[in-house]
């Protein structure tokens, strides 16, 4: 039992529970190991690999390969977590237009400097999840690449934008909600996310993903080694020598 199970991670299920699910769905022999190739936050749905057997050794891989993302960003308040999760923290008036977004997209697309938000998975200090313990947490900004931004849809409120949608590609460390906060200051607003789903993680995208609900189906009809995608897939975007 070696391969992959790209889940299509429901919403409000971490990317742990989604990892014990896989396991209580597919029963692997003691001594199996079974992980995730990079974590999504409960509100975010989408691409999550899980690794079965040898393929544990390649999550790093998944970690370290690109994402993408489809988010939607609600603007005039800022919450404590950037997204849905957190309380509303300040509000601002002003909604920007459709041109405005498109105006200030390319500055957010290359290589730019990101500061993660106070809650998040990154260790300050060898310790995690300080801010939701209360504590002053200050990260430093890190350098990420933005490979493609673009506006994909927008919800208008008397001509100007009260929501609007957005598509990325992006290397690993990047934050989405971070993208969605500093995209809103840059419009001179305040914004937070409020939907987000992982289309592409690594040499996966959601072509590949399977519903929970639908693995519970397919696991009573067939068995679990015809399920589970081969190691090798993951190296499929790996470039060969002639």
């Amino acid at each position: 039992m070696h391969g992959w199970i790209i889940l299509d991670k429901p919403l409000g299920l971490t990317s742990a529970q989604g990892v014990a699910a896989i396991k209580r769905l597919l029963k692997p022999p003691r001594g199996v190991k079974v992980g995730h190739g990079g974590t999504l936050d409960p509100l975010a749905t989408g691409v999550l690999p899980i690794a079965l057997g040898e393929a544990t050794k390649l999550t790093g891989r998944m970690l370290n390969g690109d994402k993408g993302y489809r988010f939607t960003v609600a603007f005039g308040a800022s919450t404590a977590t950037d997204d849905l999760e957190g309380a509303v923290v300040a509000t601002h008036p002003h909604r920007p237009t459709q041109a405005a977004v498109e105006a200030v997209l390319p500055l957010f697309r290359g290589e730019i400097e990101q500061t993660p938000p106070a809650y998040s998975a990154l260790k300050v200090d060898g310790a995690r999840d300080l801010a939701r313990a209360g504590e002053a947490v200050a990260l430093a900004a890190r350098r990420v690449t933005i490979h493609a931004l673009t506006l994909e849809d927008t919800t208008p409120m008397d001509g100007h934008l009260d929501a609007a949608t957005f598509s990325v590609r992006c290397s690993k460390g990047t934050y989405v909600r971070a993208l969605a906060r500093d995209l809103a200051l840059a419009l001179g607003t305040l914004g937070h996310v409020t939907h987000l789903r992982r289309t592409l993680a690594g040499p996966f995208t959601l072509d590949h993903a399977i519903e929970l609900d639908k693995l519970r189906e397919l696991v009573q009809t067939r068995p679990s080694a015809e399920l589970i995608a081969p190691l090798t897939t993951a190296l499929d975007d790996i470039r060969r020598w002639p």
